[in-house]
């Protein structure tokens, strides 16, 4: 099961005592922030959490698994990538 914006919004609203509808527009907007900050092709650190930084992926030459003779130009673009932070890698791993 995912955990969804309207589940992260509840929990807010639990732990901080907001009104619900407060705390899923608090989620939204740091949502929008993170969103907006990546656009630009910048990076957001989130300390002890990880970053989240816009990556340029070369175009490539794919093949289709159906077709496997078939090759297939895979064009450039830009990727988000996100790098987890040392304290929720060793959460993970444990």
């Amino acid at each position: 099961m995912a955990l969804t914006k309207r589940d992260i919004g509840l929990k807010v609203s639990r732990e901080s005592g907001i009104l619900q509808d407060t705390a899923h527009k608090a989620v939204q907007t740091v949502l929008d922030a993170i969103a907006d900050e990546l656009r630009k092709g910048g990076r957001v650190e989130l300390r002890n959490f990880g970053v989240f930084e816009v990556v340029n992926r070369k175009s490539r030459i794919g093949r289709n698994p159906n077709n496997p003779g078939v090759d297939v130009k895979i064009p450039e673009r830009n990727v988000v990538k996100f790098r987890a932070g040392g304290s929720l890698r060793k959460d993970i791993d444990k």
